[in-house]
């Protein structure tokens, strides 16, 4: 009797299509022009990681407490005075007895945020209640004190990466609701109420934020009853949220159009109302859809904080741009070391927020298989 048929094991893949050397061959050396860039490249990233390395590290300063620790033979980065201007770097002109009020609502913020990012961890409703209703009134007492025994810090000795995150933080916040609204209101069947959104949209759309930061410090208060004014910070504010809102609108707008009517018609078929097909239908498909645009608004308004500066505010990039004025920190370097660290600072927050969007675009797909 004949034995019975084996198939024979499975032989290993090439090594010169697998591993390191097979995403290599593929990626990097396929054709002679992929060889050709690659190599430029290289050389490319080369020369731009030794001179870095070199300005950042090997000539750098690391300690000191005046320019004479910058002033060498071969000049690199001054970080002495990123440590020794580091505290108004963070909280401007804040009194430095006070800063642990700072720090605390800092604490606090980010216990409260994580649990909202993280999707694993539940109690969302509560967490979101938190942050959108206490949260922001115990930041306000902190930071402005005058109660409870706190002792009172005018919102203009205020600076740093603290105005950053107040003006970057309630823009993103106040511009998705309004934007979702104006973005309702301009597909609205209701002449009135779409026109008053178009031309919202259009007017904050159609100026540069530095006009409305001026006409928000400057022209807004001439308008105003006598005896009634605004803190200079909170009409920045409102200012940037209107702004934001204008362009978080056409984001939504884009996200509600490329529904399909078929979503809208099924709705209408269980009886559902305008308001409950947009909020159960409707809205959960579109934001998902306009993720990435939302998070590259929320990135552009992040960076646009630095054009406070206007408007006598003095954000990161302010204060860092404020102290090249000391004689003491005069050298070459200064001002560069000054802006590598506000851009450092601006990129880790922007790149968090990128990666974060790319997170929650991959968990909501529906394509995954």
């Amino acid at each position: 009797m004949s034995a019975t048929w084996q198939p024979k094991p499975a032989r290993p893949a090439p090594t010169h299509v697998v591993g390191v050397w097979g995403w290599m061959r593929q990626n990097l050396f396929a054709t002679p022009g992929d060889v050709l860039l690659t190599i430029i490249a290289a050389l490319a990233l080369y020369y731009t990681i030794d001179v870095v390395f070199h300005w950042a590290i090997i000539d750098a300063s690391f300690s000191g407490t005046d320019r004479t620790a910058c002033l060498k033979e071969v000049q690199g980065a001054c970080w002495p005075f990123i440590e020794a201007k580091f505290g108004q770097f963070i909280y401007g002109r804040y009194p430095e007895a006070e800063r642990w009020r700072v720090d605390l609502v800092y604490l606090i913020g980010f216990v409260g945020l994580v649990p909202l990012l993280v999707p694993q961890i539940g109690w969302k409703r509560a967490n979101v209640i938190f942050m959108l209703g206490p949260f922001p009134i115990f930041a306000f007492l902190m930071l402005t004190g005058g109660a409870f025994g706190l002792v009172a810090v005018e919102t203009t000795d205020w600076g740093g990466l603290l105005v950053t995150l107040v003006v970057a933080i309630t823009g993103i916040v106040a511009s998705l609701p309004l934007g979702i609204l104006l973005a309702l209101g301009r597909r609205s069947e209701m002449s009135i109420v779409r026109s008053l959104c178009i031309g919202f949209i259009e007017i904050f759309r159609g100026v540069p934020l530095i006009t409305v930061l001026f006409m928000a410090s400057v022209m807004l208060p001439l308008f105003l009853p006598d005896g009634v004014n605004f803190d200079k910070l909170m009409r920045c504010l409102i200012g940037v949220a209107l702004f934001s809102s204008a362009y978080m609108a056409e984001v939504i707008r884009g996200g509600l159009q490329a529904i399909p009517k078929g979503q809208y018609e099924a709705a209408a078929a269980l009886g559902l109302g305008y308001w409950r097909v947009t909020g159960l239908v409707v809205l959960p498909q579109a934001l998902k859809m306009t993720i990435p645009g939302i998070v590259n608004t929320f990135i552009g308004l992040f960076k646009d904080t630095t054009l406070v500066l206007i408007v006598g505010l003095f954000d990161l990039l302010g204060i860092v741009q404020f102290h090249f004025t000391d004689a003491s920190w005069a050298t070459p370097e200064t001002h560069i070391t000054g802006y590598v660290f506000a851009a450092f600072v601006f990129w880790v927050f922007c790149f968090a927020m990128s990666r974060y969007s790319i997170f929650m675009e991959n968990r909501l797909s529906t394509d995954r298989d």
